[in-house]
């Protein structure tokens, strides 16, 4: 790059003129890639000072994508080509799948364009993947040798997984309870939602920031239920799965008409219908007569928990597709708010249950 940016910035500014910019293109447009030549013309139409940041096009080379780099391709009036991604004919399955994702996912064409050409499956979606297999399958198949347990078997409550607030001390238990499940039912749903959702977001968004929503809304899901539902337990995955749906939901909806992808209203009415559902049930059985009192069933509220941090920082982090959410001031404020609960969470529950004199189900 160094001989090239010479020869079109001699001055050693960092800039190079449009002009010569264009010039660039037209000589050695037909050796690049067709979207990032129209990534590059979008560059040169939006910018009104006559120059191109070079760093900008050695990012948008090395597939790397800067926050002022979009920023400079979404200001101005940028002039893209008409043919959508959707159109483009002759795909292999695997290129029609990346597609497929991008549109269920992304709401505007240009970040379509740019993660259909810029992904890779390295590394592929494994945190959503081996989370899936350890949670339900491993550990309930193999240690328990069954493949979930129903909230009237005798083993229950008797295991080092799920969240007891007599055990609350056990600090794993704010996050080993979603290898615990109510029931098939309970197991079977999440497990359709976490793989449908999850996996596509991961795909897009990467593991580092998907997972961090989803153990984000298990551990608000498990402390919401300390602080609302003292006397319960809690068991499940639906704090973390309902932290990434809702999200994508809300995703959809603050972006309705940039979303491309087909029956949307009909997916998003099924998924809402299935979360209802299955709330619903976790609402019914948490005042159903328990198999083992004085211990009651599970709560509902790690439902609540997730759905909170799905619609805070889950929009934020499927928002920003490719930006350093340090510049974002929305995403420092609900994580704030996101601490200062885990916080008070915490205080609540080491000082908390003495003070108010609970009455709690002898532990397991």
């Amino acid at each position: 790059h160094f001989p090239l940016l010479y020869q079109f910035d001699p001055d050693n500014t960092g800039y190079i003129s449009t002009e010569k910019f264009r010039s660039l293109l037209q000589r050695h447009g037909s050796e690049l890639d067709p979207h990032k030549l129209e990534v590059l013309l979008a560059l040169a139409d939006s910018n009104s000072e006559g120059r191109i940041c070079y760093q900008d096009f050695v990012n948008l080379m090395s597939n790397k994508r800067s926050n002022s780099f979009r920023q400079a391709i979404l200001q101005g009036n940028r002039r893209l080509c008409s043919k959508a991604l959707l159109e483009e004919t002759g795909l292999s399955l695997s290129q029609r799948l990346i597609r497929h994702v991008a549109y269920e996912t992304l709401p505007r064409e240009i970040d379509r364009k740019w993660y259909y050409d810029s992904y890779t499956c390295c590394p592929p979606p494994w945190f959503m993947i081996t989370i899936t297999i350890v949670a339900f399958f491993l550990y309930n198949g193999v240690v328990l040798d069954r493949f979930v347990l129903q909230v009237t078997h005798p083993l229950y409550l008797k295991n080092t997984l799920l969240y007891h607030p007599q055990l609350r001390a056990q600090a794993w238990r704010y996050l080993t309870y979603i290898f615990m499940h109510a029931g098939i039912e309970h197991l079977g749903l999440n497990v359709v939602l976490q793989l449908l959702v999850g996996v596509p977001l991961e795909m897009v968004h990467g593991a580092a920031r998907i997972s961090f929503v989803y153990v984000a809304g298990v551990v608000a899901g498990s402390l919401a239920v300390s602080v609302a539902d003292m006397t319960a337990p809690v068991v499940g995955s639906s704090g973390g799965v309902y932290a990434l749906v809702s999200a994508h939901l809300a995703n959809i909806v603050m972006n309705w008409s940039g979303m491309k992808c087909q029956f949307k209203l009909l997916r998003m009415a099924v998924a809402l219908i299935c979360m209802s559902f299955e709330f619903g049930r976790a609402v019914w059985l948490r005042f159903h007569p328990s198999a083992y009192p004085p211990c009651p069933h599970p709560s509902f509220m790690a439902h609540l928990g997730g759905v909170m941090v799905g619609i805070t920082l889950g929009v934020i982090i499927l928002r920003n597709y490719e930006q350093r959410l340090q510049d974002q001031t929305l995403w420092w404020i609900f994580l704030s708010i996101y601490v200062i609960f885990v916080l008070f969470a915490i205080f609540w529950n080491i000082f908390a249950y003495s003070l108010l004199d609970l009455k709690l189900p002898p532990p397991p």
